[in-house]
């Protein structure tokens, strides 16, 4: 992703989330300055964006945790066809077996009821576009955050070493007015959806850069050919990273990733990318032992981050949906 030159104003977005660390208002003002000037997928500079994700969550996975979310949740907006809105935006559509969220009309205007699951940060935020059941299908809608039908749950229960101040919990809707965004089953069947997968593995590659720019500094200060070893290990996973995240923004750009060659390249590029970080989370931990995972508290909570974030991709469950599509003769 180095090949990507950067803005002058990178440097602005990258200090202010070095500077944010793990700081949640903070993240959220970086979200809401920056969020806009990211450039939206699919208009001609989508490796940009994913670098500009990259370069943010290599600084800290909590302030890229904030952007990636509330920049996908502007970019779905604008593939509807709104642009800028107000406020720091989540995007809410994981799905449990124990709870619903139906959407239903009553006297013209659209209500929601019941309770989403995995809500993250939705005490912190103004807004989110959230998925409900419309019958037999689903449904995307915008939600004022701070009407009072909305009740966040307190995250309780929330032990995560990682991304610990970036808690997932149950939100409840009693009646909640809401806007729709497409009709049903329109959130799943854009492009933009898939586009937007692959923008959280750029942040998961970010955090992998950062783990092996920790390594490169240990590693020349030790010398020998183990640590060499090591290092050129690394190299190899970040670069099948790096040109799997460039391929695909180029297909993108190109308007050769819609429908279900884009399902299929998500799955690819998540794949490759998920599998390149968790090795080299091992290939670290290897190199250097236990004393930076003890005593040095950036590269520990990084380490804690990237394992939760990386939980994001479904692991052999993807693989087999991916698997599937091949069997099937899905586009090559």
């Amino acid at each position: 992703m180095d090949a990507v030159a950067l803005p002058t104003w990178a440097d602005a977005l990258v200090g202010a989330a070095r500077a944010a660390g793990e700081d949640v208002a903070a993240g959220l003002e970086v979200a809401r300055k920056y969020g806009t000037a990211l450039p939206l997928p699919g208009g001609g500079a989508t490796a940009l964006r994913w670098r500009l994700l990259a370069e943010v969550a290599g600084q800290d996975l909590t302030a890229g945790r904030i952007l990636e979310a509330h920049s996908d949740a502007l970019a779905i907006l604008a593939e509807f066809g709104e642009r800028e809105p107000d406020g720091v935006w989540g995007v809410f559509a994981a799905e449990a077996p124990a709870v619903r969220l139906d959407a239903r009309t009553d006297n013209e205007r659209m209500l929601l009821h019941g309770t989403k699951p995995w809500c993250s940060l939705a005490g912190h935020l103004d807004h989110a576009l959230v998925t409900a059941h419309v019958g037999h299908q689903r449904g995307l809608f915008a939600v004022d955050l701070h009407q009072s039908s909305v009740r966040v749950e307190p995250p309780f229960g929330w032990v995560a070493r990682g991304l610990r101040n970036v808690p997932s919990g149950p939100v409840h809707f009693d009646a909640t007015p809401a806007r729709a965004i497409g009709g049903p089953g329109w959130y799943l069947a854009r492009p933009g959806f898939a586009w937007g997968a692959i923008g959280v593995a750029a942040c998961w590659y970010g955090g992998a850069s950062a783990l092996a720019a920790a390594l490169r500094a240990a590693c020349a200060k030790r010398g020998g050919e183990l640590s060499a070893l090591h290092v050129g290990t690394v190299e190899v996973l970040l670069h099948g990273a790096a040109a799997s995240l460039l391929d695909a923004s180029r297909q993108v750009d190109a308007g050769a990733a819609t429908g279900a060659a884009g399902e299929l390249l998500a799955l690819r590029v998540r794949g490759t990318v998920a599998a390149a970080v968790e090795r080299i989370i091992v290939q670290v931990g290897h190199a250097l032992g236990p004393m930076p995972l003890a005593f040095d508290e950036e590269h520990a909570r990084r380490v804690a981050d990237l394992q939760l974030y990386v939980r994001q991709h479904h692991a052999e469950r993807d693989l087999a949906t991916l698997g599937r599509l091949v069997l099937d003769g899905g586009p090559t």
